[in-house]
């Protein structure tokens, strides 16, 4: 244990340099961290823990999210929210039939394989999205846009995955699934992680409110960032979505009804350092998990890898496009400008690996998809993070700080 805990310092300690080098040669933080832990996968330093679903889920998923969702206002997502809902189900649906369809035809995965890795790859990662929007200093509609959809298309994904798994391994074993059933699925696990997080979150608001101590009071949002999750999931609710909808109750409501001045303060700082903790250790395990995938399979697999991208981009492309086209002649207008940058900034991150490192191990093709998953992210933090920063000052998009950085 003593070990493991002195394991983990030292990938704070490399994350913190990173995070000062990073800033001197401006470039993306999550891209400085995966090419740390590149580097540490080539030494004899054996990690204290492994990228896992359960490690994603159940530690690293409910602090990000509930950091994010607390600084969501709540006017204005409500005034977008009827956009963010779209870009998070119809266009996760667009993105992930286009892939779907693409790896069966073009590749000739069987459509269960093919279905499954459609889902995984849809949705864009919080983990990667917000970290690097909040790098470039985006701010206003389009930040909200982004990081909401990022936010909101996460548990869209986690429930259609677990929904397509279902559906999959009920094949295999002869059970059927009906349209019904899946439905009731989807209705139960959205509504009920929904009721989930206002119910915890409200609980911990107002046990928030019979003291100023701003101790008990982070003590009470970290259990309303954990529980709605740990919660919903025991029910097979959404958890991330009992998360997103805590944070945004707390974000909003906690102040000056429950929450001290001194209470709010402590409990963003707090907040803020724990994703950054946690960013640090997803972006580390996501480059010494890309090196243990191995080059060489990336290699062999190099047409089935181009092709993925490709048709992750297209998907990405036509789900924007044409989500943001149903709201052209109205008010909820989305500027050509910002759906270009909604395009290319759907960076895939841990949650795709995540998803694909826990297939079943008889569905065909499943190392394939791990490749290639990761083929995808790699793609996605390299190629789109270290040229974003370029294209949002291309369309003027920069903060003027940020703007002014060379």
């Amino acid at each position: 244990m003593g070990a493991n805990v002195e394991k983990i310092e030292i990938l704070l300690f490399i994350a913190s340099i990173v995070a000062i080098i990073v800033r001197r040669l401006h470039i993306p933080y999550s891209v400085g961290l995966v090419l740390a832990g590149i580097g540490l996968s080539l030494t004899s330093f054996v990690l204290p823990i492994t990228l896992t679903k359960d490690l994603v889920f159940n530690a690293f998923l409910p602090p990000l999210i509930f950091e994010a969702a607390l600084a969501i206002d709540w006017k204005d997502l409500r005034r977008d929210l009827t956009v963010i809902l779209t870009l998070a189900t119809v266009g996760v649906l667009i993105a992930a039939c286009v892939v779907m369809l693409g790896m069966h035809y073009l590749v000739h995965w069987d459509w269960n394989s093919a279905a499954l890795f459609g889902i995984l790859i849809a949705a864009t990662d919080p983990v990667s999205v917000i970290a690097t929007f909040k790098e470039a200093g985006v701010q206003g509609r389009l930040r909200l846009l982004v990081e909401a959809e990022s936010l909101f298309n996460d548990s869209t994904v986690a429930v259609l995955f677990g929904v397509a798994l279902t559906i999959t391994i009920g094949g295999t074993t002869g059970g059927g699934v009906s349209a019904g059933s899946v439905a009731q699925a989807l209705a139960l696990s959205t509504f009920g992680g929904l009721l989930c997080g206002l119910a915890v979150g409200g609980g911990m608001l107002f046990l928030a409110g019979r003291t100023d101590d701003h101790l008990i009071e982070i003590t009470f949002t970290t259990i309303a960032a954990y529980g709605s999750f740990v919660v919903a999931e025991h029910f097979h609710l959404s958890g991330v979505l009992a998360t997103l909808t805590a944070g945004i109750l707390i974000g909003n409501f906690g102040t000056p009804h429950f929450l001290s001045g001194k209470g709010r303060e402590e409990v963003e700082s707090f907040w803020e350092y724990a994703a950054f903790v946690v960013n640090s250790l997803i972006f580390i395990l996501i480059g010494v998990q890309e090196v243990y995938q191995g080059l060489n399979a990336v290699l062999e697999a190099a047409i089935v890898v181009l092709t993925a991208i490709m048709l992750v981009l297209l998907g990405r492309a036509l789900a924007i496009y044409l989500c943001c086209w149903l709201f052209i002649r109205s008010a909820l207008r989305i500027a050509w400008v910002h759906q270009h940058i909604l395009v290319w900034g759907g960076l895939r991150g841990a949650l795709a690996l995540a998803l694909a490192l826990s297939l079943p191990l008889t569905l065909p093709h499943r190392d394939e998809i791990i490749v290639v998953a990761f083929a995808v992210v790699a793609f996605s933090l390299f190629a789109q993070g270290l040229t974003f920063k370029p294209l949002l000052r291309r369309l003027g998009q920069l903060s003027p700080t940020k703007a002014a950085v060379p």
